[in-house]
């Protein structure tokens, strides 16, 4: 928790800032939805990413930043999955970063939405690559 509090120092230029129950309702969300989707993450380096990216978007403010974060966090262990880790953590956090100002312009949905798409695509490759591989062995 003091990590994650500590972030408040790059955030509060922003005027971001969480409060300790803030922080503390953000990791019991982090951790259900780590149980949620079978995943173990020993850090919290995502979620110390997720708030340095994220702090700089136009379409977070103080009243949605800690919300956004949650529904951030769901979104990013999604993708994890739904990707099958083939995409590493920081790109993905820069993937859903560019998405969410651009074309979602701070829509939550869109984004999820959108990102879905994108890990449709990246399965697609991945079984792709295997199968013009597959009689190589």
């Amino acid at each position: 928790m003091a990590e994650l509090l500590e972030m408040n120092h790059k955030t509060k230029e922003f005027g971001l800032t969480l409060t300790p129950d803030q922080v503390q309702n953000m990791v019991a969300v982090r951790n259900k939805v780590l149980h949620d989707y079978g995943r173990v993450e020993l850090g919290i380096e995502v979620t110390k990413e997720l708030m340095e990216v994220f702090c700089t978007s136009p379409y977070i403010n103080a009243d949605n930043y800690a919300s956004t974060l949650n529904e951030l966090h769901e979104i990013f262990y999604y993708l994890r999955n739904e990707t099958q880790d083939q995409i590493g953590d920081f790109k993905l956090i820069q993937i859903m970063k560019d998405s969410f100002d651009n074309e979602c312009a701070g829509s939550l949905d869109l984004l999820k939405s959108k990102l879905e798409g994108f890990a449709e695509d990246v399965r697609r490759e991945a079984l792709l690559r295997e199968s013009l591989f597959e009689g190589d062995e």
